[in-house]
C-alpha cells in the first residue's frame, strides 16, 4: 500500500470539469448475512436465486437461477424469503460506523453506501488512510476479524480484504474477466458471516466496481481501471448488445470512441454510458445559484412517544415532497430522513431515490430506518432520570443533489391508479405485515402458469423482465378463462406417473412417452388416469449450461373429474397446477 498521505480528492477530467472521488462499502451477500448465517443458503425473489452463500456456490449455485436447479446442484441448500427490513435494519450499524467519518453518507441499498472522499480524506490523512479507518469501524461494525486478500497487487484496505465472487452480490453487474495470474486462492471454510470491501475512485460508479474488486484505482486513472470491464457493466442491455454486434466488447473499446460520434450514433443514453466508460460523472454539473428549499417537514406537540404515527405522517409529506418537486421541474438523487427528538437528539441518513420512488415506497424506508435507528437504541439511552425515549418532536424529508427534471413516459391505457381509501388501507396493512407483506399480481412471460405471474410489492413499479405476448415455444395453450389452472403451486410437489404394469412412464429426447399413463401417485395416493394430452415439450436456455433444462408438460384427468398439468424434468415428475 502506498504511504503518500495526500492524495486529489478530484480528478479533472479532460474537458476541464472534476470527477467526485467517492468511497464505497460493499458488504457482499447482503441478503443472506442479514437473515441467517447458516450455510448452504440462499434468498430468493420472484422464484429465482437473489444471493446465496459461500457454500451453495462452491455448489453451483448462481444467483438468476430456477430454485428448482439450484436445489438439484446443492439438495442441502436451505431456501429463505427476502426480507428486506432486515437488510436495513442489519445494515445500520454499518452506516453509524461510516457516519463517524463523515454525516454525508449515501446508503446506495442495503448492503451498499458511499461517501465523498474530500473533506474526510483530507482530514485523516488520504484516502489510503481513511480506508483503513473506514474498514477497521465496518469490521468492528459487523464484529467479525479482517481476512487475508485474495486480489495480488491490488491496493487494497486492511480489515476488509476477501475473495471477490462476481456471483455474491445481487447487484448484477458483470465483472472483468480475470487475469491468469490474479487467480483467487480457494477458501478453506466458507464464509458465514458478514464482512465487507472497500473501494474508492473518481465517481460513483466507478466506486462501486472498486469496492467489488477491493481496490484503491488512483485519481485520473479510472478510464484505465474500467477499460478490461464487458459493456454490459454499464447497465444498458439493449446498448450492449448493439456494441457487441459492432466489434466493441469492452468498456475501454466504448471509451475510445468519440463524444460527438457516440451522441449522433446513440443518442442521451448513449451519451451517458460514454460518459462511464471514461470514468467521468454520468451527466455535466449543472451549478445553480440557489437550490429552492423543497424541504417537507411535520412537527408534532406535544412529542410523539411511538414510531408508527411518523410512517402514516411519512406518507403524506412524501406526497408532498413529489408535488414540490414536479412543480419545480426537478429531481432528485437522495432523500433525506431527518427526525429530532424532545431531549435534543437528532438523527438523519440519505436513501437513494433517483425519481424512481413512490410515496409508498419512500414512506416504507422511512419506517426501516426508524426501526433500525430505533434497535440501535438511537433514541434511547442514559439521558433523563429513567433513561427512555422523550419522543419524537420533528420528522423532516429533504431532497439532495437536484437535477432537472428530464420526464418519464407513462402508459396510456392500462395503468390503474388506487384510490386514496385503498391506498390508506394498503398503508396499513403494510405497516404490520412489512412493504414485502401485501403484493400484487403481475402479467409476465413464461412457459408455465407458474411463471406467468409474478408478485410484485403494492405500490412498487414493475418493470417486465419477459414480456407475456413474446414466443414462448413448448408454452401451454393461449390464456382463457376455460383452460387456466385454478391453482398454481408455488412449488411443484414431486410425484410418480405409472403405466398399467406399474412401471414409470418416461419421456425421451424427441418427446416420446414410453407408455401409456394409467395411474398418478400423489403423496402416496393412487389416482386412476382417465385421459390425457401432451407432451408440450420445451427447451429453455440450451446454449448456457448452468441455465439449461429440458422438460416437458401434460395434463391430465384422473377419476372423479379433477385434472392436473404435470411436469416431467430429467426423469422426474411434478405436479405444477390444478384445473377445476
Amino acid at each position: 500500500m502506498s504511504t503518500t498521505p495526500t492524495t486529489p480528492t478530484t480528478s479533472t477530467t479532460p474537458g476541464g470539469g472534476r470527477t467526485p472521488r467517492v468511497l464505497v462499502v460493499w458488504c457482499p451477500d447482503w441478503p443472506v448475512a442479514a437473515v441467517t448465517s447458516d450455510d448452504p443458503v440462499a434468498v430468493t425473489e420472484g422464484g429465482r436465486i437473489l444471493a446465496c452463500s459461500a457454500g451453495a456456490r462452491a455448489a453451483g449455485v448462481r444467483q438468476g437461477q430456477r430454485l428448482k436447479l439450484a436445489q438439484r446442484l446443492c439438495p442441502e441448500l436451505e431456501l429463505r424469503d427476502r426480507d428486506p427490513e432486515a437488510e436495513a435494519r442489519r445494515f445500520e450499524p454499518v452506516v453509524a460506523a461510516v457516519e463517524a467519518f463523515t454525516p454525508r453518507v449515501e446508503v446506495i441499498r442495503p448492503g451498499l453506501c458511499a461517501i465523498p472522499v474530500k473533506g474526510p480524506g483530507r482530514y485523516f490523512g488520504g484516502e489510503e488512510a481513511l480506508a483503513a479507518l473506514v474498514g477497521a469501524a465496518v469490521t468492528d461494525a459487523l464484529e467479525r476479524p479482517p481476512v487475508p486478500d485474495a486480489v495480488p497487487g491490488a491496493v487494497t484496505v486492511p480489515g476488509t480484504e476477501t475473495a471477490h465472487d462476481p456471483d455474491s452480490d445481487p447487484d448484477p453487474t458483470p465483472q472483468p474477466q480475470p487475469q491468469p495470474e490474479a487467480e483467487a486462492e480457494p477458501e478453506t471454510a466458507p464464509r458465514t458471516t458478514p464482512h465487507a470491501q472497500i473501494g474508492v475512485a473518481d465517481g460513483l460508479f466507478a466506486a462501486v466496481l472498486a469496492a467489488r474488486a477491493g481496490v484503491l484505482v488512483p485519481a485520473g486513472r479510472t478510464a484505465e481501471f474500467l477499460a478490461p470491464y464487458p459493456v454490459g457493466t454499464l447497465g444498458d442491455e439493449a446498448l450492449a448488445e448493439l456494441l457487441g454486434r459492432l466489434g466493441l466488447p469492452t468498456v475501454g473499446d466504448f471509451a475510445a470512441l468519440p463524444p460527438e460520434a457516440v451522441a449522433d450514433r446513440f443518442g442521451p443514453a448513449g451519451t451517458v454510458a460514454h460518459r462511464l466508460a471514461r470514468g467521468l460523472q454520468p451527466r455535466p454539473l449543472m451549478p445553480r445559484d440557489e437550490e429552492p428549499d423543497l424541504a417537507v417537514e411535520q412537527r408534532f406537540d406535544p412529542p410523539e412517544p411511538l414510531a408508527e404515527p411518523l410512517v402514516f405522517v411519512a406518507r403524506t409529506l412524501a406526497e408532498q415532497l413529489h408535488q414540490r418537486l414536479a412543480g419545480a421541474g426537478l429531481t432528485c438523487r437522495r432523500v433525506a430522513v431527518e427526525v429530532a427528538c424532545a431531549d435534543g437528539r437528532t438523527a438523519s441518513r440519505l436513501w437513494r431515490h433517483e425519481g424512481r420512488l413512490s410515496a409508498t415506497a419512500l414512506a416504507e424506508r422511512v419506517r426501516w430506518q426508524l426501526q433500525a435507528w430505533q434497535g440501535m437504541g438511537t433514541f434511547t439511552g442514559d439521558r433523563g432520570d429513567r433513561g427512555g425515549q422523550a419522543g419524537f418532536t420533528l420528522l423532516r424529508l429533504a431532497p439532495d443533489g437536484l437535477s432537472p427534471d428530464q420526464g418519464r413516459q407513462l402508459a396510456l391505457w392500462g395503468q390503474a391508479v388506487a384510490d386514496d381509501r385503498v391506498e390508506r388501507a394498503v398503508a396499513r396493512v403494510q405497516a404490520v405485515l412489512g412493504h414485502a407483506g401485501l403484493r400484487r399480481i403481475e402479467p409476465a412471460g413464461g412457459r408455465g402458469p407458474g411463471e406467468q405471474q409474478v408478485r410484485v410489492p403494492w405500490g412498487e413499479p414493475y418493470e417486465v423482465a419477459a414480456p407475456a405476448d413474446a414466443p414462448w415455444p413448448g408454452r401451454l395453450a393461449e390464456r382463457s378463462a376455460d383452460l387456466w389452472p385454478a391453482v398454481v403451486l408455488r412449488e411443484p410437489a414431486p410425484v410418480r406417473v405409472l403405466d398399467e404394469e406399474g412401471r414409470p412412464v418416461t419421456v425421451d429426447g424427441r418427446a416420446g412417452v414410453s407408455a401409456r399413463p394409467a395411474l398418478v401417485v400423489v403423496r402416496g395416493r393412487e389416482e386412476r388416469v382417465a385421459g390425457w394430452t401432451g407432451p408440450w415439450p420445451a427447451v429453455e436456455y440450451w446454449w448456457d449450461q448452468s441455465l439449461a433444462r429440458r422438460r416437458a408438460r401434460f395434463q391430465m384427468v384422473v377419476d372423479g373429474g379433477r385434472a392436473l398439468l404435470l411436469t416431467v424434468e430429467g426423469g422426474a415428475w411434478y405436479l405444477e397446477a390444478g384445473y377445476d
